[in-house]
């Protein structure tokens, strides 16, 4: 299994935190390993302390299904094929925010999981981050 790289996940954090502060937003950016396991963290100055768990588990949803969160909250309402799935693994984020990571050869290494404003900014941070590395 590839994994990500700290020096990568670095990046990624750079890049989410530079589009939070473009988009004038405060966010708590996770970045997971293949495994699901924390490998980097910024939590910005005033962000909600809430959010820090939200983006830890964003990021690990994202990589537990190899698919953007978002993709998953669609799947999981009422009637849905995953319906009640965030009630899994400890816990589920199923809202936009959390993304999975690929590398060159478009192998899944990771995942990032950002909360603190709106799913549709979280969203727009997290892919800035993704796109770091890209």
């Amino acid at each position: 299994m590839k994994n990500i790289t700290l020096k990568q996940a670095e990046t990624i954090i750079t890049a989410a935190h530079n589009k939070a502060k473009e988009t004038n937003t405060l966010m708590n950016i996770a970045v997971v390993d293949a495994g699901g396991n924390l490998i980097a963290f910024a939590h910005m100055d005033n962000a909600w302390l809430g959010s820090i768990d939200i983006a830890q588990k964003k990021a690990r949803t994202a990589r537990y299904f190899d698919m953007a969160t978002g993709e998953i909250g669609k799947l999981s309402q009422p009637g849905g094929a995953l319906y009640n799935i965030e009630h899994s693994n400890g816990g589920l984020i199923t809202f936009p925010g959390g993304l999975p990571i690929k590398n060159e050869e478009g192998e899944i290494i990771g995942a990032i999981g950002v909360s603190g404003d709106t799913v549709e900014n979280d969203h727009i941070v997290a892919q800035a981050g993704v796109e770091a590395i890209s």
